[in-house]
């Protein structure tokens, strides 16, 4: 199981702000874990499939082939701008 956050509009985009989530195997790699959240339907496809979704294990920016493991945490968020 994991914890999934959402954070920003992607909150209320999906009104969702947090989730548990089992994992289908031992562990995963980002990239998969998007593709089956995206398989829920919209709005979750749109969100998912968005190419500037930035995201974060155990809060660290992580990459498609970063690898989540059980207790590990998943952030989900757009991307950040400053000025």
């Amino acid at each position: 199981m994991i914890k999934i956050l959402y954070f920003a509009r992607l909150r209320d985009q999906l009104s969702c702000a947090n989730e548990s989530y089992e994992l289908s195997t031992n562990e995963s790699s980002v990239a998969e874990i998007k593709q089956q959240i995206a398989s829920r339907g919209e709005p979750w496809t749109e969100v998912m499939q968005d190419a500037n979704l930035l995201v974060a294990v155990n809060q660290v920016i992580a990459t498609p082939s970063t690898r989540v493991k059980a207790g590990d945490e998943l952030g989900f968020f757009p991307p950040v701008t400053g000025g």
